[in-house]
């Protein structure tokens, strides 16, 4: 028989010393399960305060389960985005600088002629002047060939030009802004910044070197002036260069010739000075030399815009007096300039920091009509 000790079924198999390893200890006889006392509590029982609850609290993180990896996971990707954002803020390379554009800077120059202003039809004035072999129109105002830059590929050069080319011919060519119309297509042109300054000019014209209408862009006072023939007779160049990384100068010079008659009524408006009588029905020309100076950003391409930086404009024959700021007022076909000639200028003279500028047109540059009209 076995002790009080041992398994009814004897010793454990392969347990060595009839029981006395190291397992012993952990191994319960029969007797012992048998004395055990076992005692289930009642609900009220289990439910008082004294005993635990029987489901064990879990804590708020623990909880989240399989949603933790997504949380890290968030958690990781913020970080790396605000480091990435704090290098970025850091970095030792200078972030170039915003070009900001600066205000219009421009010139106006009547031009008074020798003598009498030669009068005839349109078509005989400009086949027997200089601009006889121009083009008419936009055809006159082309894209030169066109090589990248360091910083610009050749598609964003030529878009620079494309722009520089739309504002020639709106502000020179269009013949809603020649007469006094609508500005509106030359202000679409204009950076956003520059705005200002362009509408300033056209409500309050003055010589001041920054705030003359024409130094914007041509236009005749439909008071006294009309257009004898809308075709315009054009001639000049366009080219680009890079100024910065992150701008492009376009440079365009141009020579503009219009075939213009007095307005009706103009014959007895008070010019001020003694010009002499226009001869009826016949028109005369009128030559405009711009230059005008453009930069363009790389924003401004994308914009389809541009800043108008510098603004050189001569136009005649107009008397030295006309006052061209705000629109040009050309002596017509049998008119001349008279005394109003270009006067001395005295640089010891400070009483007007800007004094009026005037030159004379060269007889070389007016036509020679085969029959001109008297």
């Amino acid at each position: 028989m076995t002790g009080a000790g041992d398994p009814p079924e004897g010793t454990p198999n392969g347990a060595q010393g009839g029981g006395e390893d190291e397992y012993r200890s952990v191994v319960f006889d029969e007797s012992f399960v048998r004395a055990a006392r076992l005692q289930e509590f009642s609900a009220d029982e289990r439910l008082g305060e004294h005993h635990s609850p029987a489901v064990r609290t879990r804590h708020a993180w623990m909880r989240l389960g399989g949603s933790r990896q997504a949380v890290l996971l968030v958690l990781l990707i913020v970080l790396a985005f605000g480091t990435a954002v704090y290098m970025g803020i850091r970095h030792p390379y200078k972030t170039p600088e915003t070009v900001r554009a600066q205000p219009l800077r421009s010139a106006v120059v009547p031009l008074a002629p020798a003598g009498e202003v030669p009068g005839a039809t349109p078509g005989d004035l400009f086949a027997h002047s200089p601009a006889a072999n121009y083009r008419i129109g936009a055809a006159g105002v082309n894209l030169p060939a066109v090589t990248r830059t360091e910083h610009f590929s050749d598609g964003q050069v030529v878009a620079a030009l494309t722009v520089a080319k739309d504002y020639i011919v709106r502000s020179s060519l269009d013949p809603g802004t020649l007469t006094g119309g609508s500005v509106r297509p030359v202000r679409l042109l204009l950076d956003t910044s520059q705005l200002d300054q362009f509408d300033r000019s056209l409500a309050r014209p003055d010589d001041n070197g920054h705030d003359a209408a024409t130094g914007w862009l041509v236009r005749f006072d439909p008071q006294q002036t009309r257009l004898a023939d809308r075709n315009v007779r054009v001639n000049g160049t366009l080219a680009a260069s890079e100024l910065s990384p992150d701008a492009l100068d376009v440079t365009a010079d141009y020579t503009f010739v219009y075939a213009v008659r007095p307005a009706a009524g103009a014959q007895d408006a008070a010019r001020g000075e003694d010009v002499g009588k226009a001869t009826p029905g016949a028109a005369s020309l009128v030559t405009v030399r711009r230059e005008v100076h453009f930069r363009l950003s790389r924003e401004n391409l994308t914009d389809h815009r541009l800043e108008v930086l510098q603004s050189s404009l001569q136009a005649g024959p107009l008397a030295c007096s006309s006052k061209p700021a705000d629109a040009l007022r050309p002596l017509f076909a049998g008119q001349h300039a008279g005394k109003d000639r270009p006067t001395g200028t005295d640089p010891y003279a400070r009483d007007r920091v800007n004094p009026s500028l005037c030159g004379e047109l060269a007889p070389s540059a007016q036509p020679k009509p085969r029959h001109p009209l008297r």
